[in-house]
């Protein structure tokens, strides 16, 4: 972790707020949680528990001790019921939003469901906050809203052209934060994740990210299964960097509405990141055989290349990630390792 993070979270140690943070039992929301909590701050979490997993919140609660715990108030229903919204946000000071409807593949299958809960419970989240009169909301917003753009790496004030009902959920939500800063006041920042990873992301079904899925399989001694030729690339970022992000925009001074791409600034395609894995499984198990990967058709709505311009983020906000790709994906394995062992 770098000394700058470290500095941040002393910071507000020193300055103890109240939080509300959507979507907490889920994979992002979890990890501010546990920092927020561990900071000595007071955190209302609220979350349907649709996506998110109580196990989630099992164990944070179980890593901050008995006075973190008293800390943490859990509100459970929906984002896009006004009456739950106006609870959970009463006497916060900062609003950090992640619940969402997280899947390109299944809100392609579900446009209207992801209209209504990434939209439609957004602008219920806002309405709340304006009457609480909230300090600042920190939103997730997604690098889908860019779509796929051939210039690289990607700005944020570049074309946006989202191809799934996901990204132009998210561009949706960027433009109302918009107008809701201009005619509250109140300061709105957008950040555009691009691929995070992490522990606690869900590593089963259809609509299960890269990185936990070829892990869980290459542990099983199964071949990672490729979409394409995978030359395709991403911009992978850390869970850890993402918390970073979504602290220092809700604690830096900032007036108006902000958009921030959140990645590391680079790229890798989909074959690299499957020699990644099997290279590290062969530091773990050296004397298994590890099965080649398997290419099959493209998928419908992903788009071929991704990287994040992070000058922005870096320039205004300072922010500066502390885990890299490989290490990431090194604790990431051994954590699923003991898992299963």
């Amino acid at each position: 972790m770098s000394s700058n993070y470290e500095n941040i979270l002393k910071s507000i140690a020193r300055t103890p707020r109240r939080w509300l943070v959507t979507g907490c039992a889920g994979f992002i929301g979890s990890h501010l949680l546990a920092t927020l909590l561990r900071a000595g701050q007071h955190v209302t979490g609220l979350d349907d528990l649709s996506s998110g997993k109580r196990g989630n919140l099992d164990e944070v609660l179980a890593g901050v001790g008995e006075e973190g715990r008293a800390r943490f108030r859990l509100i459970e229903g929906d984002i896009r019921e006004a009456s739950v919204c106006r609870e959970a946000c009463r006497d916060a000071d900062m609003v950090v939003h992640l619940a969402a409807m997280v899947s390109v593949p299944l809100s392609l299958q579900e446009p209207e469901r992801c209209h209504s809960i990434n939209v439609d419970g957004f602008l219920s989240v806002l309405a709340a906050a304006r009457a609480s009169g909230v300090q600042r909301i920190v939103y997730a917003s997604s690098s889908a809203v860019y779509g796929d753009s051939s210039e690289m790496p990607l700005r944020e004030d570049g074309v946006v052209q989202p191809t799934s009902p996901y990204g132009a959920s998210k561009l949706a939500d960027e433009s109302h934060a918009e107008a809701f800063s201009r005619d509250s006041g109140i300061a709105t920042v957008g950040l555009r994740y691009f691929n995070v990873f992490g522990p606690r992301q869900d590593a089963d079904g259809g609509y299960a990210a890269v990185i936990p899925k070829w892990i869980a399989a290459s542990l099983r001694g199964e071949p990672c299964r490729i979409h394409g030729d995978g030359s395709s690339t991403r911009d992978f970022c850390h869970v850890a960097n993402v918390i970073q992000a979504n602290i220092l925009a809700a604690i830096e001074p900032l007036r108006g509405s902000h958009i921030f791409n959140v990645g590391l600034g680079s790229y890798m395609s989909l074959n690299e990141l499957s020699a990644i894995i099997v290279s590290h499984l062969h530091g773990m198990r050296p004397s298994d055989e590890h099965p080649n990967p398997i290419h099959g058709s493209a998928r419908l709505g992903d788009i071929v290349h991704s990287q994040a311009d992070v000058s922005k983020i870096r320039s205004q906000l300072g922010f500066e990630p502390s885990v890299t790709v490989s290490e990431g994906i090194e604790q990431l394995m051994r954590i699923r390792a003991d898992e299963i062992s």
